[in-house]
């Protein structure tokens, strides 16, 4: 498609010209059923907690020594030998204590239970498929505020608190509605579009800036049978990686903050429906990898790393995830979303980027100052180096990095960072509102438009229903941003 220039009475420029391009689908049919999250408050305080132990300046939490520690590990994408050497620096510090360390990818169905019961375990990695909804669990006081912790001294530095050792943003994405703090996202996501540069460096290209520049590369792409894109089409709550940084470059951050608080008509702002517009243009013009919509996370992202398609919107954590299907040569690069037209908000470089792979203490844990001595641990400047070294991912510990040897796709996402400046989106839908964000708007809308079998305008109509029905529903805890 011929570049479109922007017109000067205020119209969309090229917004227009993707409305009357993309094809129309057909109405788009009831998506499969996805496991959501509902923290049950039943059960008692289970066994008695032990008693605190003298607090000293290797001990700030007065953790009890000699108190067993249960620690639970989403075992995913960083995988949890990074964990395994945290615990071992615990051990160094309380000989006495034992440490169960557990790995599971079926966090729901392995812990409600525990909590129903009134025992959970001391620290949870809540994060896959299966996370448990993090907005439903503070709604209904699940969790230890993790205050303590944020106001310890750190390892590294005692004159320096915790909370002043993160990176930006990191701590405000644990708080919900005020200050306590209930969250620590250990690892630092890069969200975003995720590519390869030995890819497009046989077409000749660089990552395109523009959207006309986008898609006039998945044409010359297309024709040497590559497809332009793909993505996690059983989970298509991956797509927002890429098209919620784009919604907020084309119509700015409040854009992105409406939805996130849930208002009347924020799915119908024009950004969301120019950005909607767009992402069906790559379905009706046949840039999406074929049999995409039934592929999981680990499908498409072996898709692409055999150089089937040229990108795939997803986290930093990709190149660890997909370390085995990678070749040497591959040059695993990440980008802020293309720009759409001149009458974007934001400049090319705006980025999705904030903490990920959630930590939690439940407030019923046996021993919570164990679990917040162990993610104190875990915020130090060793293991924090640890975790990049063997994950490929930055922590949320702001540094770690200096004098190591970064790969390409991790420093494409320092560079990205630096690019980026203030111009990091921070959406909170996906913590918020977690059945919201994967189930419906994931699943039952975007995963459905992506597929053509929903227009784009559908597509809007059902996110504002599902978001309007989340606004009413008085069983869940609403959150504003502040």
């Amino acid at each position: 498609m011929a570049s479109t220039s922007a017109q000067s009475d205020g119209g969309l420029g090229r917004r227009d010209v993707i409305k009357r391009s993309a094809a129309l689908g057909v109405i788009g049919v009831p998506a499969v059923s996805f496991l959501s999250a509902c923290a049950s408050g039943g059960g008692d305080d289970g066994a008695s907690k032990p008693d605190k132990g003298k607090t000293s300046a290797k001990n700030p939490l007065g953790v009890n020594d000699t108190a067993p520690l249960d620690f639970v590990i989403f075992d995913g994408g960083f995988g949890t030998e990074y964990a395994k050497d945290a615990t071992a620096l615990y051990r160094k510090s309380f000989p006495k204590a034992k440490i169960s360390l557990t790995p599971t990818q079926k966090i729901q169905t392995q812990l409600q239970p525990r909590f129903n019961g009134g025992t959970p375990p001391d620290l949870i990695d809540n994060s896959g498929a299966e996370q448990m909804d993090m907005g439903v669990l503070v709604g209904q006081k699940q969790l230890a505020d993790l205050t303590p912790l944020m106001d310890a001294p750190s390892i590294d530095d005692p004159s320096k608190k915790v909370r002043d050792t993160l990176r930006p943003g990191v701590l405000e994405m644990g708080q919900f509605n005020g200050a306590p703090v209930y969250v620590m996202n250990y690892a630092y996501t890069v969200y975003g579009v995720w590519y390869s540069q030995t890819a497009l460096d046989r077409f000749d290209a660089q990552y395109p800036e523009t959207w006309d520049d986008m898609l006039a590369l998945c044409a010359k792409a297309k024709k040497k049978g590559v497809a332009g894109w793909t993505y996690a089409g059983k989970y298509p709550y991956y797509i927002p990686f890429s098209l919620f940084p784009f919604i907020g470059k084309i119509g700015g951050r409040e854009v992105l903050d409406a939805i996130d608080n849930l208002e009347p008509n924020c799915w119908k702002a024009p950004a969301v429906k120019a950005a909607f517009d767009a992402y069906y243009e790559l379905y009706a013009k046949g840039y999406i990898l074929k049999g995409t919509p039934g592929l999981d996370h680990i499908q498409s992202q072996t898709a692409w790393t055999q150089y089937k398609a040229l990108f795939i919107p997803n986290g930093s954590w990709v190149e660890n995830e997909a370390a085995k299907t990678t070749p040497k040569d591959f040059r695993m690069k990440v980008s802020a979303p293309s720009g759409l037209d001149a009458h974007d908000k934001l400049p090319f470089g705006t980025l999705w980027a904030a903490g990920g792979e959630p930590y939690i203490v439940p407030a019923k844990a046996k021993n919570p100052l164990g679990g917040m001595e162990q993610l104190r641990i875990m915020l130090s400047e060793a293991s924090s180096r640890n975790f990049t070294q063997k994950v490929k991912s930055l922590s949320s510990f702001d540094g770690g990095t200096e004098g190591l040897t970064l790969t390409s796709a991790l420093q494409s996402g320092v560079d990205a960072l630096k690019k980026a400046g203030s111009n990091v989106l921070n959406p909170r839908l996906q913590d918020w509102y977690v059945d919201l964000m994967k189930q419906k708007i994931g699943v039952g809308a975007l995963g459905e438009m992506m597929a053509g079998r929903m227009t784009p305008a559908e597509c809007v109509k059902k996110c504002q229903e599902f978001t309007d029905a989340a606004a009413k529903d008085s069983s869940i805890t609403h959150y504003k941003h502040q």
